[in-house]
C-alpha cells in the first residue's frame, strides 16, 4: 500500500495545512460560479473502500442561492496527476455542504483532493483507499467525546501531527463528535472561563440548531487539520442527538417543551449526514441505519455499529434505588436487575444483531485475522469499587453525593453503567455467542466514558471472547475531573480483575491502534492540557493481544519499556 511517509510530502507542517494546500491548488475557469465564496470549514474524507471514498467540504457564499462547486482528486501532492474531477451544486437545502462519493479508484492508494467555487480554492486533504490484499499493518487513531466548551482540541492537533509524521491510515470517531447542550448546560461554566462556549446559545433541538453547532465545531483549525490528513470512519453516540438517547426518547429530551422526539431526531440525523464525511444509508433503509462494514485487505474487517437510535431499548437508571427507604433498596435493585436481564432488550436491534453475526462469519471464512467493532459504549462487565474503603476518610468527604451513589451500585449486585452494554446483558451474551460461532478474534473499540480502558471480555461461562480498548476523551471530563484521586486508576482494575487491566480516569487523548497479522497493539496517547493551546503529548500505556494457540484471541499483555509482560 502506498504511504505518505514524510512530513515534507505535502510541503508544509500542520499549522499550514489549510492555507498551504489551498494556495497550491488554485484553479481558474473550471466552475461557472461568479460570486464570492469561502471554504471556512475545511475539507474531509471518509468511509473509504478499495475503490471509493467520500469527499466533503462546505462552501459559504457571499449571497444565498445555489453554488456550483468543482471537486478534484489527484495521485500526487503537486496536484498534477488528476484522476477524477466533477461538479456538484449545493445550496441552503443541504446547508451548503458538499459530499461526493468518488468511485473507480485504485486500492491501497494515497490521493490528494480539493474543491473550487469560481476563483476560490479550498484547502486540500489527503485520503487513502483501503488495501485489497497483502497489507502488512494498518494504523488507526481512535477518538471520541469532543465537547467544545470543555477545552481546546489539542488531541485533534496531535492526531494531525502524527498523521503527517508517521502515517495514520485512518481515524475512527466513535461518537459525541458534537454536544447538544446550551451555554447554560454541561460545560458552560468552563467555556466562560476560557472564552469558548457553544453556539447557538440554546440547547440544540431543531435542524437549524444542529447545523449551527456542526458549523462551530468544524470551524476549529485543529479539527480541520485532523480531517485533512486521513479518511475518517465515523459513527454517532448519544450527544449527536441528546444525552442517553434511545429509539423512542432520551434522558435529555423533554417532549412538553422540546416537541416530538421523532422530529428532533430527524433534524439531528439530517445535520449529521450533511456535515460528516460518511456514506448515506442505502436507498430504502431508514436514515438511522448507518451500520456497515469494510474489509481492510486480508488483515481485518471493521464493523461500524449503530447502538442508539434503531434498536436500543428504553433507558434504565439506578436513581429509584436511592429514592427508596434503606430497607427497600435491595428489593428495588433486584427488580431493576431483572428488568435489565430481559432477553427482549436489545442494544443493536435484532436486525443488526443478525447482520453482525453473519458478517463475523463472512470475515473469518475469508481468513481475515481480526474482527474489529467500532462500538460506542463499554462492553466489559464492570462493577464499581468501594470508594469509601478505597479512599481515605478525607478523600471520601470530597466525593460528590451523586458520585457516592453511582459508585455504590456494586453493593446491590449491579454492574456499573446501565447506559453501556451492562444495561443489555442478554444482548451482550448474544454478541459473544455470535463471536464464538464465527470463531472471531474480537477487538472492540469503545468511546463514551471519557476514560482509558484495556479490558478482556468474557462470556457468562468465563471464556474469553475478545479484548476491548476504550479511548479517553478529546476534551470531555472523566471521573478524575470531579474526583481528583489517583487511587481511582487502580481501584477500578482491582475491583474487576478478570476484565479490567487498565483504567485512566484523568487523561485526555486518543488510542493509536495498530493491526498486524500476528498481533493488535493499542497505544494510549495523552495530552498534558486542554485548557490552553500549549501542550505536550506522551504515551500513557501500551497493550498487545495475539492469536492464541487455538486460533482465537489471547489475553492482553502490557508493553513496558519495549518489553512485553503478562498484564494483570
Amino acid at each position: 500500500m502506498t504511504r505518505l511517509t514524510r512530513r515534507g510530502a505535502l510541503g508544509f507542517g500542520v499549522a499550514g495545512l489549510g492555507a498551504g494546500l489551498g494556495a497550491a491548488c488554485t484553479t481558474t475557469g473550471e466552475a461557472a460560479y461568479a460570486g464570492k465564496a469561502a471554504f471556512g470549514h475545511g475539507v474531509a474524507s471518509g468511509d473509504p473502500t478499495q475503490t471509493a471514498v467520500i469527499l466533503w467540504t462546505r462552501v459559504t457564499p457571499e449571497a444565498p442561492g445555489p453554488v456550483p462547486v468543482m471537486w478534484n482528486i489527484a495521485r500526487d501532492a503537486a496536484m498534477k496527476d488528476v484522476v477524477k474531477k466533477g461538479a456538484f451544486t449545493t445550496g441552503p437545502e443541504r446547508d451548503y455542504t458538499v459530499k461526493i462519493d468518488v468511485d473507480g479508484l485504485e486500492a491501497g492508494q494515497v490521493y490528494y483532493y480539493w474543491f473550487t467555487a469560481g476563483q476560490t480554492s479550498s484547502p486540500a486533504g489527503v485520503t487513502r483507499t483501503l488495501p485489497a490484499t497483502g497489507v502488512a499493518d494498518y494504523r488507526m487513531a481512535v477518538v471520541s467525546c469532543s465537547n467544545w466548551p470543555f477545552g481546546f482540541f489539542n488531541v485533534y492537533r496531535e492526531i494531525a501531527k502524527r498523521g503527517q509524521a508517521s502515517v495514520i491510515d485512518a481515524v475512527i470517531h466513535l461518537g459525541d463528535y458534537i454536544y447538544e447542550y446550551g451555554q447554560n448546560g454541561y460545560g458552560g461554566e468552563v467555556g466562560k472561563q476560557i472564552g469558548r462556549n457553544h453556539e447557538p446559545a440554546n440547547e440544540c433541538v431543531s435542524l437549524t440548531d444542529y447545523r449551527t453547532r456542526y458549523a462551530q465545531y468544524r470551524s476549529d483549525p485543529d479539527l480541520q487539520a485532523a480531517h485533512a490528513i486521513a479518511p475518517w470512519f465515523c459513527t454517532w453516540d448519544d450527544h449527536e442527538t441528546a444525552n442517553n438517547s434511545y429509539r423512542t426518547g432520551a434522558e435529555n429530551h423533554q417532549p412538553d417543551t422540546e416537541g416530538e422526539w421523532s422530529v428532533r431526531k430527524a433534524g439531528a440525523i439530517q445535520a449529521y449526514l450533511e456535515w460528516m464525511p460518511v456514506r448515506d444509508p442505502a436507498a430504502g433503509k431508514a436514515r438511522e441505519s448507518i451500520w456497515h462494514k469494510v474489509d481492510i485487505g486480508d488483515l481485518a474487517t471493521l464493523f461500524l455499529l449503530e447502538s442508539r437510535l434503531v434498536g436500543r431499548g428504553d433507558d434504565v437508571t439506578y436513581g429509584e434505588i436511592f429514592l427508596a427507604p434503606d430497607a427497600e433498596r435491595p428489593k428495588v435493585a433486584a427488580a431493576i436487575k431483572a428488568k435489565l436481564a430481559d432477553p427482549n432488550r436489545t442494544m443493536l436491534g435484532f436486525e443488526q444483531e443478525a447482520w453482525l453475526a453473519d458478517a463475523l462469519k463472512q470475515s473469518t471464512a475469508a481468513n481475515r485475522k481480526w474482527q474489529v467493532l467500532g462500538n460506542q459504549v463499554t462492553m466489559a462487565k464492570v462493577k464499581m469499587p468501594n470508594l469509601q474503603t478505597g479512599l481515605t476518610p478525607a478523600q471520601w468527604e470530597k466525593v460528590p453525593v451523586g458520585s457516592r451513589r453511582s459508585w455504590s451500585t456494586a453493593s446491590y449486585g449491579l454492574e456499573w453503567n446501565p447506559d453501556s452494554w451492562s444495561g443489555y446483558p442478554a444482548a451482550r451474551e448474544r454478541l459473544y455467542a455470535a463471536a464464538k460461532a464465527a470463531k472471531a478474534r474480537l477487538v472492540t473499540l469503545t468511546g463514551d466514558t471519557h476514560t482509558g480502558w484495556a479490558n478482556q471480555l468474557h462470556d457468562n461461562s468465563g471464556q474469553q471472547r475478545g479484548v476491548e480498548f476504550g479511548c479517553t476523551a478529546v476534551t470531555s471530563p472523566g471521573a478524575g475531573d470531579s474526583m481528583p484521586f489517583e487511587e481511582l486508576n487502580w481501584l477500578m482494575p482491582e475491583a474487576n480483575s478478570s476484565e479490567v487491566l487498565y483504567y485512566n480516569a484523568f487523561a485526555k487523548g486518543f488510542t493509536l491502534l495498530t493491526l498486524k497479522a500476528d498481533q493488535v497493539e493499542a497505544e494510549f496517547i495523552k495530552v498534558s492540557n486542554v485548557r490552553s493551546r500549549d501542550y505536550f503529548a506522551s504515551t500513557d500505556a501500551r497493550f498487545i493481544a495475539r492469536q492464541n494457540e487455538v486460533g482465537g484471541i489471547g489475553g492482553l499483555q502490557k508493553v513496558m519499556g519495549g518489553a512485553v509482560v503478562t498484564a494483570g
